[in-house]
């Protein structure tokens, strides 16, 4: 009976030789997963896998529910991993409330201030590392939409769904809004708190007569687009989005980030880290790889001359 503590003990004794990532998934979501594929991707061409047993992954994924994700981060603290890996907006800032010493890399998140994680100094905290991004490129994003989609009536009308508790969620809300005014153009937005809701209020705004639904930079519309895109096709309303990877599910057009080159970008930064165990001249950084793309069959089904310089969508 003694021999099982003492081989338990040296199997955690070897274990914590080895780099343990820790990696946060705030919802199950196929978009999403690219960004932890090119990250896991980055860090073995790095020299760090599971494979050739180089480090330990500890994945976790809250499946949309908060104090599961806050358990999950007070696990990987408590446990001392080397880094914490987070994906999307939710698990990083909830990294950054409950440490300052261990590295924090993000992903799928957006920059400090829309997140409103600076101090009141205006500073970043010290153990913020990784790839975030800014709204600017919902501006591009949306600008499509007059160019494609001709109003029913006398003013373009857009639907948009957006979650009152995420901050980068309400600050597109925002921006698209002006957005929307700039090009003579009417918003129909309507909150949503889970998933569970986007069905009835999708359909609300589907009967308030809109041309088009543009999906927002939102944990809760990534996890339901499938309900959104069914219900607005079979109601012949076209989608639009900031995000690449929707393209792949049914939206017609976008212009934004790769998440596989986004999550691969901040596993760029997490390698470095691993190999000197250092740091030092470590910051986070914008996103590199942005993509025009579309989606042939969206495109047909309703009838639309996509401009030359957005790629098809490969599916």
């Amino acid at each position: 009976m003694l021999l099982i503590p003492f081989l338990y003990a040296a199997c955690k004794q070897e274990k914590s030789d080895l780099p343990v990532v820790g990696f946060a998934d705030a919802f199950e979501d196929s978009t999403i997963k690219q960004a932890r594929d090119g990250f896991l991707a980055a860090l073995k061409e790095g020299g760090f896998s599971e494979e050739d047993q180089t480090m330990q992954l500890v994945y976790r994924n809250a499946q949309g529910d908060i104090p599961t994700l806050t358990q999950i981060i007070k696990y990987f603290i408590s446990e001392e991993v080397t880094l914490i890996a987070a994906c999307p907006t939710l698990p990083t800032i909830t990294a950054l409330q409950n440490t300052r010493d261990i590295p924090v890399f993000m992903m799928v998140a957006p920059t400090p201030e829309l997140m409103k994680i600076k101090d009141a100094n205006g500073n970043d905290p010290p153990n913020l590392f990784g790839t975030g991004e800014n709204l600017d490129y919902i501006d591009t994003s949306f600008a499509i939409i007059p160019k494609l989609v001709k109003p029913k009536g006398e003013t373009l009308r857009v639907g948009l769904l957006y979650n009152q508790s995420e901050p980068q969620s309400v600050e597109a809300y925002l921006r698209i809004n002006g957005l929307a005014n700039r090009y003579g153009a009417k918003l129909v937005a309507r909150p949503v708190n889970s998933t569970a809701d986007v069905k009835l209020v999708a359909g609300a705004l589907l009967n308030e007569g809109i041309d088009a639904f543009f999906a927002n930079p939102d944990n809760i519309v990534f996890g339901s687009f499938e309900t959104i895109i069914n219900d607005c096709n079979e109601a012949g309303v076209p989608v639009f989005t900031s995000e690449a990877g929707l393209v792949a599910r049914g939206a017609v057009a976008a212009f934004g980030a790769d998440l596989y080159q986004w999550g691969h970008q901040a596993g760029e930064q997490a390698a470095k880290f691993l190999q000197t165990g250092s740091t030092d001249g470590l910051h986070w950084e914008m996103v590199n790889v942005r993509k025009r793309v579309y989606n042939p069959a969206a495109a047909q089904r309703f009838g639309m001359a996509i401009p030359d310089n957005y790629e098809p969508v490969q599916q």
